[in-house]
Parts: structure tokens; sequence; C-alpha cells
């Protein structure tokens, strides 16, 4: 059945410009094998986005990607080699960078990170 949760889908994307791209299509994919709406993948691929371009601007080495079809919805892992936790801050009203933070709180039903092997995970659960 489709909402029963699925094998997740495990990828490690170099920390370039690029990676973000191939985050969305490995979401895309998975999404559309588990069934997800439209409405939940859009969302899903924003998250994705945030999280995987945050990686490759503030960490070195290659990122991790977990996508997983929760009993619930979907969880967006994003792995990196920095072991400094992400901060939302402020909005800058004349900047076009700092909102990725609040766009995954806004998008998701909850995120956080956890502390592994000298770097970190980002992750953050959507319903759908």
């Amino acid at each position: 059945m489709r909402n029963e949760p699925a094998a997740p889908v495990a990828v490690t994307l170099p920390a370039s410009a690029g990676s973000s791209a191939r985050a969305r299509q490995v979401l895309a994919e998975a999404a559309s094998t588990w069934g997800l709406s439209p409405d939940v993948t859009d969302d899903a691929a924003l998250v994705v986005t945030e999280l995987v371009s945050n990686a490759v601007d503030h960490a070195e080495g290659p990122v991790g990607l977990t996508v997983s079809r929760t009993a619930t919805g979907v969880r967006i892992e994003v792995a990196d080699n920095s072991p400094a936790l992400p901060q939302p801050r402020p909005v800058q009203v004349d900047s076009a960078r700092g909102r990725g933070l609040i766009i995954v709180e806004a998008l998701s039903a909850s995120w956080g990170t956890e502390e592994r092997d000298g770097g970190k995970v980002v992750w953050a659960e959507l319903a759908g």
C-alpha cells in the first residue's frame, strides 16, 4: 500500500551548486514511487533545496541526503561534515539570502538537528 513506510532513498552529493537540483530530482522520483500528493512533493522540494543549499554553503565535503517515507508523511535528512548547528536568523529585508530555515520551519511538521561523527544531520518531516 502507498501509505506504508517504504525503503529510504539515500545518495551522496558533492558540495557544489548543482547538488540542490540533484536532490530535488531524487526527492521527486521517490515521491512519485510513494504516491505522495503534488502539494507535499512541492513543499518537500523546497525543504530539500534549502537544506542541501545550507550544507553546500556552510560545510565542506560531501553532503548525504536520505529521503524516507513514513507512516505520516516524508522525512528528509541532510548530513554534512560541519559540527556547527544551523541557527535561524532574523530576516534582513534587503537581503536575498537568510530565509532557508524559516522556509523549512514553515513547511515542515517538525525539524531539527542531530550531531553525528564530527558533523551533523539536519532533518525535516512533512505530513502527507
